[in-house]
């Protein structure tokens, strides 16, 4: 295929070659644990036992929604939870994450971060924008990643002895950082540390671009609450819009009282018509990720072989949809990302330019040409404008579509300007 798409778009040089010999480095790698994601999907599927009609949906108040509760049964089946709340009206990942944050918080005392910083925007609504959880009355502390990024567990039981902590938050992905993601084995270590220190301190795990990578989910794993958006990884590249919080029964009911009202909590909420949509994503999901990481893993290879630093390398076993590339400058980051943009199947004539983005310190440089604005499963990257100058890429629905916005980016990279 490599060779197709070199001849096709007038990829030459050694562009060409590198990613020629990409392609054999990665031709033979096989993704077991996609397989089990699979069969976890289907079983749930055929457990869950939906009929055409659930899948109509409702408008106004969405009360007895069949499709959004045979949709948030699915989600807790397939995410190994109690329950789950999955809804148009949770907009993002970091409104999800908020709201659970807050919700199982209480004002007076303190939430831990024990991976470190999280992400800009969920920071700064922890701690420094207006009507922030730190604004509420809530103390917030994080505990670096030891220097070979995991977490520091003896530091943790220090922390959980020392002050009243109510809620202690990991982030599995790297988000704008220069570290590897967690695997679930790694937080699994955490949970059990945190629990017998402290058996009442809830755990809240931050899943965006994890979902279904691998075999289980951190709420099998220990987890009280976990979180994420639905137009990443489970929204298979189709649901429009919205995000999940999944977990613990009553800490979910905890949330949706939160985001609604309390003595309402979950029961209402319509899905607009898209529950079909929603379900068929969770379908689909399974294969659209294995595609995404067929096309990392040669993005990996071939930036590798250009002499660039990549995190994870190529092959080896993964734990989100995100790709690490360092370009050390910020022309190579614009470079990169206007070579990213023109394999785009929406606005592939556009320019990425660098801007100011609600809750980012830095500038951002973003490509992207989703179907769903925004959705990170389709092929994608983001850079923050500062050192040590990493472009993180995310998704793709289509390992070929990942394979030639990799070689574009590759030449645009080599082309001096």
């Amino acid at each position: 295929m490599i060779a197709e798409l070199c001849e096709r778009f007038a990829i030459t040089g050694r562009v060409r070659e590198v990613a020629l010999e990409a392609e054999r480095q990665t031709a033979s790698l096989t993704y077991p644990a996609q397989q089990s994601v699979q069969r976890k999907v289907l079983g749930a599927f055929l457990d869950e036992g939906i009929t055409e009609s659930d899948l109509a949906g409702t408008t106004g108040y969405g009360y007895d929604d069949a499709a959004r509760e045979h949709y948030e049964s699915l989600l807790a089946r397939v995410l190994g939870a109690q329950r789950a709340i999955a809804r148009l009206s949770i907009v993002s990942g970091t409104h999800a994450i908020v709201a659970a944050l807050a919700a199982c918080t209480r004002p007076g005392t303190t939430l831990l971060s024990i991976s470190g910083a999280p992400y800009d925007t969920l920071r700064n609504a922890i701690c420094d924008a207006p009507y922030s959880l730190a604004g509420e009355g809530i103390e917030y502390r994080e505990l670096a990643l030891t220097a070979d990024g995991t977490i520091d567990l003896p530091a943790v039981q220090r922390e959980l002895r020392a002050r009243e902590i109510t809620t202690v938050f990991i982030q599995r992905s790297r988000g704008y950082a220069p570290r590897r993601s967690l695997r679930v084995k790694e937080c699994e270590a955490a949970y059990a540390t945190v629990k017998s220190v402290a058996p009442g301190v809830l755990v809240l795990v931050d899943n965006c671009y994890g979902e279904l990578v691998e075999e289980r989910e951190p709420a099998e794993a220990g987890a009280d609450l976990i979180m994420g958006s639905l137009i990443k990884n489970l929204g298979g590249s189709i649901a429009p819009a919205g995000a999940y919080v999944a977990g613990n029964s009553e800490l979910v009911e905890r949330v949706a009282a939160r985001l609604y009202a309390p003595g309402l909590g979950a029961a209402l909420g319509p899905t607009l018509g898209f529950g079909r949509a929603f379900i068929q994503g969770l379908f689909l999901a399974p294969l659209v990720i294995e595609q995404t990481l067929r096309g990392l893993d040669f993005i990996a290879a071939l930036f590798d072989g250009l002499g660039y630093g990549v995190e994870p390398v190529a092959g080896s076993r993964r734990s989100d949809i995100v790709q690490a590339i360092r370009l050390g400058t910020a022309q190579r980051l614009e470079r990169f990302a206007a070579g990213l943009q023109a394999a785009m199947p929406v606005n592939a004539r556009f320019t990425p330019v660098p801007g100011a983005v609600p809750g980012y310190v830095d500038p951002v440089l973003m490509s992207s040409g989703a179907f769903v604005a925004g959705a990170t499963i389709e092929l994608s990257c983001d850079a923050p404008l500062r050192p040590p100058y990493e472009v993180y890429v995310q998704g793709g629905v289509l390992a070929a579509h990942a394979y030639l916005g990799a070689l574009f980016a590759a030449r645009a990279l080599e082309v001096p300007r």
